[in-house]
């Protein structure tokens, strides 16, 4: 196969090749910024009773610029400056998928094993645990025989997120008949533990979402893989407080969304998993109806009042990709992916990579774009499980 790249560092074949850096200095960047400061559009959020919520947003093609202390956009000419930055993307996130929970949500995990497989290499495991009062999310965890055998050696694990499927994680975890979604099974045999709880409304998992104060199934989904990676920190066999976040279509934005407000991930790889919310399915109006697209239950219901006004939408994954610095990021977006399209794929990692830059780490955001349609060919997962295997392994 081959694969086209973009600031990657690999050629046609996927060989490094040194990497393509942005040129514009962090002044340069900001200078531009400010000039077209005047144009950016005044935002508004409103909860769910039509009550304005309040945001501030700069430009997302940008993110360069912060506000100060004193309320005034500057340019982020440091680490700490940024971070004022993220902490306003983490507030507009919220804004519109609903508040992150804290203590009032935490309980006891109560991990319970339903059933037992031998599956070959490893054990797999289905489970259910509590990640808030009154709901338990089910799932798999998947162990490694070599652990099984050595419970006394700590191992590397692996948070994996599903793509949309009525079956939840199933074919991730070896069993499903459709090719290049076996991701998770695949991780197992290769020595990692395996977390894959299910996705919100899909498949077996049904949580009321209302009746348990959630705005968004993206919320509760975020909270749901925390506390999976808080069970994780509670097994002894696991290197705990260190993992990855793997997904494809659904389970690569969840990845990210994840990754943003759980620094525990150090690794996240997002396959046919996001591109501008602007760009999504060129703008038609029609998919942006409540209950449609990003607007259903699952997602984000909030995302219905910009329908027509997408540019007003106070976050975009440009700003969520580059809150995820200085971690290591994957992003595939393959050329014929008719969901997310990788010109805006491109958009977005163009405009994350300066806060990357800033940590010194540039090569840490990677996008590399497979000539195949809405799929994760082997060559990709691949190169995927190479990342984490050098992140989580510490291996050159």
């Amino acid at each position: 196969m081959e694969w086209k790249t973009d600031q990657c560092g690999c050629d046609s074949k996927g060989n490094s090749t040194g990497r393509r850096l942005l040129s514009h200095s962090f002044t340069a960047v900001a200078t531009a910024a400010m000039a077209f400061l005047s144009a950016v559009p005044v935002v508004s959020a409103e909860d769910d009773a039509g009550k304005a919520l309040p945001v501030r947003v700069l430009p997302q093609q940008n993110l360069m610029l912060y506000h100060n202390g004193g309320g005034d956009v500057v340019p982020v000419k440091s680490k700490k400056d940024w971070e004022q930055r993220r902490q306003e993307v983490l507030a507009n996130m919220q804004a519109v998928m609903g508040p992150l929970p804290g203590d009032e949500k935490r309980c006891p995990l109560d991990l319970q094993v339903i059933e037992e497989v031998d599956a070959g290499k490893f054990v797999r495991r289905k489970i259910t645990y509590q990640s808030e009062p009154g709901g338990r999310v089910p799932g798999y965890l998947l162990i490694p025989k070599s652990v099984i055998e050595n419970p006394s050696v700590k191992v590397p694990a692996v948070l994996c997120l599903h793509p949309t499927h009525n079956q939840g994680p199933n074919e991730m975890v070896g069993m499903g008949a459709k090719r290049n979604r076996q991701y998770g099974e695949e991780l197992a045999e290769r020595g990692y533990v395996v977390l894959a709880p299910n996705y919100p409304h899909l498949g077996i998992y049904a949580p009321d979402l209302k009746t348990l104060g959630w705005k968004s199934g993206s919320m509760k989904a975020i909270w749901d893989n925390k506390r999976g990676l808080d069970l994780l920190d509670s097994l002894p066999y696991v290197q705990s407080g260190s993992y990855a976040a793997i997904g494809h279509s659904l389970g690569g934005h969840n990845s990210v969304y994840t990754a943003v407000f759980d620094d525990r991930i150090k690794a996240v790889v997002s396959c046919c998993g996001l591109d501008s919310y602007v760009h999504y399915m060129s703008g038609n109006p029609a998919v942006w109806e409540p209950g449609k697209g990003w607007t259903q239950e699952r997602y984000i219901p909030r995302l219905a009042q910009y329908k027509g006004r997408l540019n007003e939408i106070p976050y975009d994954f440009h700003e969520l990709v580059g809150a995820l610095a200085p971690r290591r990021v994957l992003i595939v977006a393959p050329l014929r992916d008719s969901n997310f399209k990788h010109d805006s794929v491109d958009e977005v990692v163009a405009a994350a990579r300066p806060v990357f830059q800033l940590y010194g780490v540039p090569q840490n955001l990677e996008v590399v774009h497979p000539d195949v349609e809405h799929d994760f060919p082997v060559e990709m997962r691949e190169k995927s499980y190479e990342l984490i295997d050098t992140v989580l392994k510490h291996t050159k």
